[in-house]
């Protein structure tokens, strides 16, 4: 995020070749909340010029995407040290799994019921990684979810996991197991397109991280899937993602395609990234299984950057148990994202609720009707032993301001600032407001000082939400509640967003549960007593069961 752009208006309008003088810095700076005697700006003008040219300098350096910001954002406080001792992880892969007579129910299996076929030799990699190439090619532009099918690459790793268990070796649970991933993460010999008009055609010569993770564990990459622009909403250079529940909806994004295609049984999960809500809202939208991992737990290398402090990496299934396994196999670092560590992942599948602290937010339940599905959740969980406290979650004492604002704002338009300088943005397809190229514009104005003093108090809103959740081992919430979502991403907590019915328009309800920081393993746990207790997240849109 480099931070010697030009923060002031002048610098812009001076680079047109206008000049630098006491009335353009005084219009200058009254944009940016300052008050200058006539005497101090007067006094500005040299610096304000030398800068001016020294930005100009670095404007004809190239500064492309992937050209890697040197400092490191940190989510655990003072003095908490990041857990490190990995214990074994006994997955239950069941023995008495059965091809079904209906062959299109494979598309729901579970991973473990998959992996207990493959493992036991029911049905090969291959075989079941054409299933699932069928279904996207079926699917794929109904749901508009597909963006590069990586069918050779596929039927190679397929026919190469096939040829190990063949042998007697088998990598675990996600051997031969297919799955896609958001087109943001690089695959040599593919296309990585962003989801962008600008970038259709690009093709980046590495292998991302979570790509070759997931290969170590014989997962098989059957395709790259869809995004909204530049990891914004569910609108691609292809179209619009749709909801498998109703065609005529948005998947919402940007995880956009993960979340459709998992749900409709394209594929038995798939890989999205968050910055701000980009695995919880289609994973809500959709009625997927998303984890957001504690920041930090999956090197982004070989991945599309929008925001250095705040994107990460996870998996989005169809229960809690598969992101468990999903996401053990992807975490870890391969050294070259700085702020990438390695760290343990002790799931336990078995919840005792009498040994957790389980709390909900009161404060935002208070907002909902009476007998809404998110409070019947909590009648669920109660049910199944746990002591529920009644919390009021800290907004309005540690978030008094929109923080995530300038952050993201400015991380963001300096990841992207050859597009913006290009004028490549033009090609992007919406061009509102709203939208990337107009954010991008108006991120050139936030001041240098003012994205620095946000983060310090990023600092504050971090020690403060680590103080409340030091209480807790869970905190439940309403997905979209107050500014729990925007917080989180902040202070880098992990949360887990399940389905927990649907709503009178059809459509998917969920539930989030925020974690402590590392301790992803306690959220995916209790998600999954929930679900052993429900089925909500074993429906599954009738269109797709065929």
């Amino acid at each position: 995020m480099r931070l010697l752009l030009p923060v002031l208006i002048f610098a812009a309008v001076c680079a047109r070749g206008q000049i630098v003088d006491t009335a353009a810095i005084s219009r200058a700076v009254s944009l940016f909340d300052l008050h200058f005697t006539p005497a101090e700006i007067d006094s500005m003008v040299d610096g304000v010029k030398e800068n001016l040219q020294n930005y100009q300098k670095m404007h004809r350096q190239p500064t492309p995407n992937d050209l890697p910001f040197p400092f490191a954002f940190n989510p655990a406080p003072a003095g908490l040290k990041v857990p490190v001792k990995q214990q074994p992880v006994q997955w239950n892969i069941p023995n008495n799994v059965s091809l079904p007579a209906n062959k299109n129910e494979l598309a729901f299996y579970s991973i473990p019921q998959l992996a207990s076929l493959i493992k036991n030799k029911k049905i090969s990699s291959v075989e079941l990684t054409r299933f699932f190439l069928d279904r996207l090619k079926k699917w794929g532009d109904t749901l508009e979810c597909v963006i590069t099918l990586t069918e050779e690459l596929a039927l190679k790793e397929a026919a190469a996991a096939d040829e190990e268990i063949r042998k007697g070796i088998y990598r675990g649970p996600l051997h031969g197991i297919p799955y896609g991933l958001k087109d943001l993460f690089a695959v040599k010999g593919y296309k990585t397109t962003w989801g962008s008009v600008p970038y259709k055609d690009q093709v980046i010569d590495e292998d991302a991280f979570v790509y070759t993770q997931l290969k170590k564990a014989g997962a098989v990459l059957c395709a790259k899937l869809t995004l909204g622009e530049l990891a914004f909403a569910d609108q691609w250079f292809g179209g619009r993602t749709r909801n498998p529940w109703n065609l005529a909806r948005g998947s919402s994004g940007s995880s956009a395609g993960s979340a459709s295609a998992t749900v409709a049984g394209l594929l038995p999960f798939a890989i999205g990234t968050e910055t701000w809500g980009s695995i919880v809202s289609p994973s809500h939208t959709c009625g997927a299984t998303g984890l957001r991992p504690t920041f930090g737990s999956v090197s982004r290398s070989g991945a599309m950057v929008l925001s250095w402090s705040l994107d990460k990496a996870g998996p989005i299934c169809r229960s809690a148990e598969d992101a468990a396994i999903v996401f053990y196999y992807m975490k870890g670092t391969d050294g070259k994202d700085a702020s990438a560590v390695e760290r343990a992942f002790n799931f336990n599948p078995k919840v005792d609720f009498k040994k957790l602290r389980v709390a909900y937010a009161v404060n935002y339940f208070k907002t909902l009707p009476a007998g809404s599905q998110q409070h019947e959740v909590l009648e669920t969980f109660k049910k199944l032993g746990a002591n529920l406290q009644a919390v009021d979650f800290p907004d309005s004492t540690i978030y008094p301001y929109p923080i995530m604002d300038p952050i993201i704002s400015a991380e963001a338009g300096a990841a992207f600032d050859e597009l913006t300088r290009s004028d490549k943005d033009d090609l992007i397809h919406r061009q509102d407001k709203n939208f990337w190229p107009n954010i991008f514009r108006v991120s050139r104005l936030v001041p240098a000082v003012e994205y620095i003093n946000a983060n310090r108090h990023r600092t504050r809103l971090m020690e403060g939400l680590n103080h409340f959740m030091k209480n807790y081992d869970v905190v439940i919430v309403p997905t979209y509640a107050g500014n729990q979502l925007a917080m989180t991403n902040l202070t880098g907590h992990p949360v887990v967003v399940f389905p927990i019915g649907f709503g009178s328009n059809g459509l998917p309800n969920s539930i989030t549960l925020i974690g402590n920081l590392y301790d992803d393993a306690t959220i995916l746990a209790v998600a999954k007593a929930y679900q052993d207790a429900t089925d909500f997240h074993k429906k599954h849109p009738d269109k797709f069961l065929q």
